[in-house]
């Protein structure tokens, strides 16, 4: 995913203390892609401290599984533009 709309997306950006999946600053949007690690207790209470910092830096943050990258990455890219 390179653009969206003409919206510019950037892989692996440092924001803070994290590095994001994806980044559109112009849009400020965050796209993260969830591991297996990402749905266990800790994993989840990680995300929930980092999605918080994002949005109080005035960032939208959309989360997919991997496996919505596999199975429906068309439906992912259509919720990604709709929200653009």
């Amino acid at each position: 995913m390179r653009q969206l709309k003409g919206m510019q997306f950037y892989r692996q950006r440092i924001i803070g203390d994290y590095i994001v999946d994806f980044y559109c600053p112009k849009a400020k949007l965050i796209i993260e892609l969830d591991g297996g690690q990402h749905y266990t207790e800790e994993g989840m209470a990680k995300d929930k401290k980092r999605d918080k910092f994002l949005q109080v830096n005035g960032l939208n943050v959309m989360r997919f599984s991997d496996r919505d990258v596999i199975e429906n990455l068309e439906g992912l890219l259509q919720k990604v533009y709709d929200n653009l």
